[in-house]
């Protein structure tokens, strides 16, 4: 492969839909591989405007906006970096014979919680809690006695935990349901109602498909990522695992699964639940996952950088970890403009930790502005590293 340089003829050129903090490491890889980048969010100052090339600022909703652009730019690959995209655009132009990463039926697939339940349990056979889908307050009722009460209902399409609502009783159902699908992007009604299970502890197995030079393409695995979110939010991740091998071998072999289903090229990050002896698939994300932002400490190749090189039809052979290492995110409390950080440096006197600030123009409650990240002799060293310095770091 050739790589020209970015700006001239003959360059590569990727494209992100949607540029936060994930977006702004991927591109950084970009930018060190001499790669043209290009941009597209609704709002600009977005993270990772500020390391690309050129940026578009647009309604992600608009098909019209989405195929303009990447029509315009023409990239060898299109990467969809949020939820809140028009996934019918991204088909319709793989069918014209671009490139979208991992590709456009993943992506339109992990983005629609009810497709994607129906993929992971009756397609691919993997093991789920107990669900049933519905469309209206009869149906939810229905399902709710069929799952048992305390049950969780999520609607079809939002990100973030948005809309998940615990059920816990029938008095609840018609109120539960309108909270879950004024959450939902766009107007559907339709909701997921799922069996409601204690989590023991949560893993992401990072797998990745990517083109060796025989021209086939082959699945890579990171050791399973665990972490813990109290909320519907990731809020630390620590790596290696500390769960019993055997269920990180059952986790991974559920990841592979589903990567072999969705094919492309690219990394997913296959979300398991773990419940006592039970190790269930969750959900998937056809792009590196926020709790994979460890491997920026932890392996000596991130997740960014493989999700950009096998975009770009590289091989990436195998990932090491190096160093036990651990992540915990730095929340915002309130809504602000131009928001400023306090205690930074005291938080990188301890000693192995870094502090990623994403570069976020504004706040919001909960809204994720940086990453604490640190490494340790083991997980729980390198936890109480970064629990520290990020209790240390205000958002003001």
């Amino acid at each position: 492969m050739n790589i020209g340089s970015p700006l001239f003829e003959g360059s590569k050129k990727l494209l992100w839909l949607g540029g936060g903090e994930l977006g702004k490491e991927m591109v950084i890889e970009a930018q060190r591989l001499g790669v043209e980048t290009v941009v597209v969010d609704r709002y600009d100052f977005a993270p990772a405007m500020h390391v690309s090339h050129r940026k578009y600022v647009v309604d992600m909703m608009d098909p019209n906006a989405i195929k303009a652009i990447i029509r315009r730019e023409n990239p060898d690959a299109v990467i969809a970096e949020i939820e809140a995209i028009n996934t019918d655009a991204l088909v319709e132009l793989e069918d014209d014979g671009f490139r979208v990463a991992p590709n456009a039926t993943a992506v339109k697939t992990c983005m629609n919680r009810l497709e994607l339940r129906d993929f992971a349990s009756n397609k691919l056979g993997l093991p789920t809690t107990t669900f049933h889908f519905a469309e209206n307050e009869n149906e939810v009722m229905s399902a709710c006695k069929d799952v048992g009460f305390p049950c969780l209902v999520k609607p079809e399409m939002s990100s973030s935990g948005h809309g998940h609502v615990l059920i816990k009783s029938p008095d609840e159902v018609a109120k539960g349901y309108q909270e879950s699908i004024s959450h939902a992007r766009g107007k559907g009604k339709k909701v997921i109602v799922e069996e409601f299970v204690k989590i023991d502890t949560e893993l992401t197995v990072l797998t990745y498909r990517s083109m060796n030079s025989d021209g086939k393409a082959e699945i890579g695995q990171y050791e399973p990522i665990e972490h813990r979110r109290p909320s519907y939010y990731y809020v630390e991740s620590w790596h290696p695992y500390t769960v019993r091998k055997e269920i990180a071998e059952r986790a991974k072999e559920i990841a592979k699964k589903t990567v072999q289903g969705f094919g492309g090229l690219g990394i997913y990050g296959v979300e398991i639940i773990v419940t006592g002896e039970r190790v269930l698939f969750s959900e998937v994300s056809p792009r590196p996952h926020d709790t994979g932002l460890v491997t920026l400490a932890s392996s000596d190749i991130s997740e960014f950088q493989v999700h950009v090189r096998s975009a770009l039809g590289l091989f990436t052979p195998s990932v090491k970890l190096v160093s036990p290492a651990a992540s915990h995110v730095i929340l915002a409390e309130n809504s602000k403009w131009a928001p400023k950080f306090q205690n930074v440096d005291k938080a990188l006197e301890i000693p192995n930790v870094q502090v990623r600030l994403f570069g976020k123009p504004s706040t919001y409650p909960k809204r994720r502005m940086g990453v604490v990240l640190a490494t340790g002799d083991n997980p729980t060293e390198a936890l109480e590293k970064v629990r520290k310095a990020s209790a240390l770091i205000v958002v003001n």
